[in-house]
């Protein structure tokens, strides 16, 4: 990979990560357009390391509190707002680990073309217009509940096909369970964490039994592109969120995923 590569993919990656609009329909564009071999997989690694160190760095406060409630929570029986809020993450990450380890080689097989790509994001866009427009803005992170938990959950593990948006879908399923656009980001990020984490032990335990070769300085620079893309992207996507809704997103997921089908099959 040469630099132009690694900057430019890393930077989409950061930004298109947590953003509701699909992280793979963005990265297949420089490579139909420029022609650009596959990235690798140790280049993979490393942008989700950048993501993944994002999210927890933001989010580092609400993390630890969480965590000492969790601990609290099974060994003093101590319950509280954050040790539930916990509890529904971890319930809510199941689905994905579940369906993904059972459907992983069968939508690896079918369900990665561009054309797949393409329609999800045009049908998952007019899935967030619809889950906007339900939206009734009630309920905060900490009202979520088990049940509400588990349905995003099962929202997420949707996200498996490409072009779907792991953000998207799951802020779409938080809206129409009645939480507030705000909450429903929030509980969407903090989700994406074991996921993320999942995602990029998996892909370095590949890493090191396949023997792949490792350019440390293309995986050095994608986790800093990364990392910085993302925490801006978290950080200025909630304070803009209550007041502009996902329109903006949904049209322009609607604008790329018809440009896609017409470059792909046309």
């Amino acid at each position: 990979m040469d630099t132009l590569q690694v900057i430019l993919l890393a930077l989409i990656q950061g930004f298109t990560e947590f953003l509701p609009i699909s992280s793979s329909a963005h990265l297949i564009l420089p490579a139909q357009l420029f022609g650009w071999e596959d990235q690798g997989l140790s280049f993979d690694v490393a942008v989700h390391i950048g993501s993944l160190l994002a999210v927890i760095i933001y989010f580092r406060k609400e993390i630890v509190a969480m965590f000492k409630a969790w601990i609290a929570s099974i060994f003093k029986g101590k319950h509280s707002d954050d040790s539930k809020l916990a509890w529904w993450i971890i319930l809510a990450t199941i689905p994905a680990v579940v369906i993904g380890f059972m459907a992983k080689d069968w939508v690896e097989s079918f369900l990665r073309g561009p054309g797949v790509i393409a329609i999800t994001t045009v049908v998952f866009g007019l899935l967030l217009w619809l889950g906007d427009r339900m939206a009734k803005c009630e309920l905060t992170e900490y009202q979520t509940g088990w049940k509400k938990a588990l349905l995003i959950g099962f929202a997420q593990a949707l996200a498996l096909i490409p072009g779907t948006s792991r953000s998207g879908v799951t802020m779409t399923a938080a809206l129409m369970l009645g939480l507030n656009k705000e909450a429903a980001a929030r509980f969407s990020f903090l989700m994406s964490i074991p996921v993320i984490l999942g995602a990029a032990l998996l892909m370095g335990k590949d890493i090191v039994t396949e023997g792949h070769v490792i350019d440390w300085q293309a995986m050095g620079l994608g986790v800093l592109l990364s990392f910085i893309s993302a925490y801006v992207c978290i950080h200025f996507f909630l304070k803009i969120i209550s007041r502009m809704g996902m329109t903006p997103f949904v049209i322009y997921r609607l604008a790329l995923g018809l440009f896609l089908c017409g470059f792909i099959f046309l």
